[in-house]
Order: C-alpha cells, then structure tokens, then sequence
C-alpha cells in the first residue's frame, strides 16, 4: 500500500510540474520572450497556439513518429492518457471513495474559506436511495496538495481545465488528451476527451505496465520470481479502508467514513486482524460491563432485603457448621435435613421476610438477592442446573433482555457461590445436577421467551 502510494504521489508530481512548467513558459513568452532562451523560445513558439486553440497540429513524417512526437507536445499542457493512473490512484488514497466515485467525480465545486472544497459526488450508482452524497474535503496549505484531497482534487481540476473546456456537455472533472488518429480527429479539440464517458471501465489503465515501471511486485514464496503488480481497485479500496482502520486502533466507528459499520465491515474489513482484535475487545468490555452492572444491581438488592453477603457454607454442611455461620441450632437441623429447600437455595424463615416480615410470595430468584437465602453444599447440583437453564435462555433471549431479567442472579452465582467451592467439589456437583431446573415451572407463563 505505502509503495502504490509513493509511486502514485511521485508521478502526480511530475504531471504537475511538467504541465506548470510549460504554462509558466507560455506566460513568459507573451510577456516578454525576449527574456527566454533560444530553446525556450523555440518551445514556447509551438506551445502558444496549441495553448490558444487547444489543437495539437498534424506533423509530417511516419505515422508512428508523429504519434510520439504529438503527444510529446500535447502532454506539455495537458493530462495525457498515461497520466490518468497514478492521479486516480492517489485521489483515491486520499479521499477513501471507492474507484466508481472517483470516476465521476463532478467539475462543479464550492470552495469553503480557502480551507475546504465541497462537492456532490455519486456514492452508488445502483439502489434506489442515496445516490449522491455532499463531501467536504481539506485543501491544506500551499505545497501540500498532493497530501490533502481536496488540495488534490483542485490540483486536477485546474490541470485538465483547458482540455475540458474543449468537450462538450461533459460534467466530470475529467479531460484527457489522446492522439486522434483513429478517430479521424488529429488536430482537432475532438482529442480532448472525458475518458469515462462510454463507461467506467471502458478505458485500459495499462496498469500492470505502471506496476512495472515503477517495480511494484507480488509477494512471492522463497526462490521463485517476483511478478509485477496487477493494480486492482477493489483490493486498493480494502487495503485503504484497512490502513485507515488500523490508524484508528481497528475502532471501525472511527474509521467508517464512506460506508456504514455493517458494510465497511462485511466488505472489507471482516477477514483483518486488526478489526478482529478490536470488535472482540468490544465484545470482551462489554460483556465486562454488563457484568459489573448486574452484580451490582444484586448487591444493591441483597442491601434492600437485610443482607450484607450471601450466605454460603462450603462443602456438605453439618449442623455445627451451619451454627457457626450463625444459625440456631433448630434451623441449622432443618437445613441438613432438607426442610428448608427452595428450588435452588435454602431459606431461612420463609415465614418472615426480611422487609415486610410477613410470609415470603417474592420468585425464587429473588432468594439470591434476601437476607434470609442459605447455600450449602447439597445446594451446589441444583445451582448448576440453574446456570445451564440460564444459558438455554440466553439463546432465545435479546442479550439486553437476558442481562436485565436474569444477569443479576447469574452475576450472584458466579460471584458469591461459586468462589467458595473447590473445583473438585464443582466437578462432583456437575455429576450430580438434576436435568430439569424448574425455570419454566417457576415463572409466569407470560414471562417466558
């Protein structure tokens, strides 16, 4: 990419210099040609009334040597067919528009306080909305047109302005010079010509031969040789909207200037690693921070229903376990025998309720979330049935949805339970879960996906 560029930007160059130089001599020349050299004069002689008329003359001699030497004259003040390559190529560097829009990019300009020129330019030429778009593009300072693309897009405008103002009805900035010979209109303005007029990809940009000249080469495999470059547009515009992706640090709402996320992504961007990297960093905080929220709103709820942690007694708990954690002894026989299951915990006075101290007719997911919840570890088979329904879930669910009705209690298990079991106690559990979590039978019928 850096390469095309490079050799895209030193032919632009010498297109410029080339034609200002000679419409620099041909203004030397009017004004006071006694100032230039023999030579100079000589040149400027022939310049001048192909300057004035636009009409390169018919020269005598072999036809494939006044070919040469005609356009010799010609690509003195105008864009010549061989010029078209590299200018397209670096327009679109530049401006990020894909090879189409460049193509027709319109004549017709406003120019914004020196500092930005505005155009409409043809976004998709198939649809049946958002044909044309209005674009802004920087001018930049003095001596930085080739950098900026609306310096560049300027630049162009004011070197094939004499040409096009010899065309007819052409609205495009375009105008390239070609030997009229096989038109039958050497010597004419009918050699000036917009070269997308008969179609976008009518005219053969030679470009393999600009690769060559300029030893642009394929990646070759160790011993083999090394072809020249066959400059495809749509891998130029994917390697431009890679390039500009990357600047951004692959964050692609940054970077989508002329496209929307679906398609930049979809068409250009889906198989680089730098945009991959990015979306699953993306994906990894924002899966962080609906993580963080939902346990949050579980600790906020466990504060509003009397609880400061939940309550969770490793391993297979025996009644003087459970005491130390500060039960009574009567409750802490009920919960080794069984009597104080809920479907997935244990509660501790269902006939109170931390809040209104009245029996308890809140869901069982909220037992994750009440001062009076008991997790031991005859618990632990049916928590991990639940995380599985849980998962079912989140499949059938909105991730908004899922994160909203289900997060905090997920959040809770994996924060609060989890953590205090050992793994190998995890894995005996897992063996042991039931294969029905009682989540259907548990909500309302109308809460279910």
């Amino acid at each position: 990419m850096s390469k095309v560029e490079r050799a895209a930007r030193s032919d632009v160059a010498r297109i410029r210099d080339r034609i200002q130089a000679s419409r620099d001599l041909v203004a030397r020349f009017r004004h006071d040609h006694q100032a230039l050299s023999q030579s100079q004069q000589q040149l400027a002689e022939q310049l001048v009334p192909i300057a004035e008329t636009g009409c390169v003359p018919r020269l005598s001699g072999h036809v494939n040597e006044t070919r040469l030497r005609r356009r010799e004259l010609a690509q003195q003040l105008f864009v010549c067919q061989p010029d078209l390559l590299p200018l397209l190529v670096l327009l679109a560097i530049l401006t990020g528009r894909n090879m189409e829009t460049i193509k027709e990019l319109p004549a017709a300009h406003r120019v914004l306080e020196d500092r930005a020129v505005e155009l409409s330019v043809i976004k998709r030429r198939r649809g049946q909305q958002h044909w044309h778009e209005t674009v802004t593009w920087e001018i930049g300072t003095p001596g930085r047109e080739l950098r900026t693309p609306g310096g560049l897009y300027l630049l162009i405008h004011r070197l094939t302005a004499p040409g096009r103002a010899r065309q007819q009805g052409s609205e495009r900035v375009w105008s390239v010079w070609r030997n009229g010979h096989r038109f039958r209109a050497v010597g004419t303005v009918g050699e000036h010509h917009d070269p997308f007029a008969k179609g976008l990809n009518h005219t053969d940009l030679h470009s393999l031969d600009w690769a060559a000249r300029h030893s642009l080469l394929l990646d070759s495999s160790p011993g083999a040789p090394a072809a020249p470059l066959a400059l495809d547009f749509n891998r130029l515009k994917t390697s431009i909207e890679v390039r500009r992706t990357k600047q951004m640090g692959g964050h692609l709402p940054s970077a989508a200037r002329t496209n929307s996320l679906p398609v930049l992504f979809a068409n250009y961007l889906r198989k680089d690693p730098t945009v991959i990297d990015w979306a699953e960093g993306i994906m990894s905080q924002a899966l962080t921070d609906a993580e963080e929220s939902a346990y949050a709103a579980h600790q906020q709820a466990l504060l509003k229903h009397s609880g400061n942690a939940l309550r969770v007694v490793a391993g297979q708990a025996q009644p003087q376990q459970l005491e130390t954690a500060g039960l009574a002894p009567n409750t802490a026989q009920q919960s080794v025998t069984g009597q104080l299951d809920t479907a997935w915990t244990e509660c501790i006075d269902h006939d109170h309720h931390p809040v209104t101290g009245k029996p308890c007719r809140a869901s069982f997911l909220d037992c994750f979330h009440c001062g009076n919840c008991l997790i031991t570890g005859k618990d632990l088979p049916r928590l991990l049935a639940l995380l599985d329904a849980l998962s079912i879930r989140r499949q059938q669910l909105r991730e908004q949805d899922w994160w909203q009705r289900y997060g905090p209690v997920w959040a809770a298990i994996q924060r609060d339970v989890l953590v205090k079991f050992t793994p190998a106690e995890i894995d005996q559990a897992a063996a042991n879960k039931p294969t029905d979590a009682l989540l259907d039978l548990l909500e309302h019928p109308w809460q279910q996906p």
